[in-house]
């Protein structure tokens, strides 16, 4: 299975992006994994906030292909422990030929992209920046592959 991660517009923090590029390389070790940046719309001022997320999922979209499992990260989705996040994960490798995860926009998704997604999953009930979410994922990520291998990185 091949696992990626959507993002909309680039990590701007040079230690949010260290972070993420470190996790990113160590999950490689465990699976397939690839992150792609969609470029972040211009004159944004121009738009409002329906517009914006309209024209960021159409983009996303176009990147998507039929048989994807396309899971976003979102503050409504599913709430997992660790654990349980490597067990859904360990399933997923199962089940998908490529496992999509996205993270959107500043405004979130359009109607068109939630409609897409097979699931939602939300990392907690905190409001984090997006810079900070992508760390974050790539971290717990990594986490659940070192849970599926039984390597000592996590502690209970």
């Amino acid at each position: 299975m091949k696992t990626e991660l959507f993002l909309i517009g680039k990590t701007a923090d040079k230690h949010f992006q260290a972070g993420i590029s470190d996790y990113a390389e160590r999950i490689g070790h465990y699976m397939p994994f690839s992150i792609h940046i969609i470029p972040e719309l211009r004159n944004t001022k121009n738009l409002t906030e329906e517009q914006q997320k309209q024209q960021e999922g159409e983009q996303l979209l176009k990147l998507l292909q039929p048989q994807d499992t396309v899971v976003l990260l979102d503050e409504r989705g599913k709430e997992m422990r660790s654990t349980e996040l490597a067990q859904w994960l360990e399933q997923k490798r199962n089940t998908a030929r490529r496992l999509v995860f996205i993270i959107g926009g500043p405004y979130g998704f359009s109607p068109t992209v939630y409609q897409r997604a097979n699931e939602m999953l939300s990392l907690s009930r905190l409001t984090f920046s997006h810079q900070m979410v992508r760390l974050v994922f790539t971290e717990q990520l990594y986490r659940a592959c070192t849970i599926i291998k039984g390597e000592p990185y996590h502690h209970e």
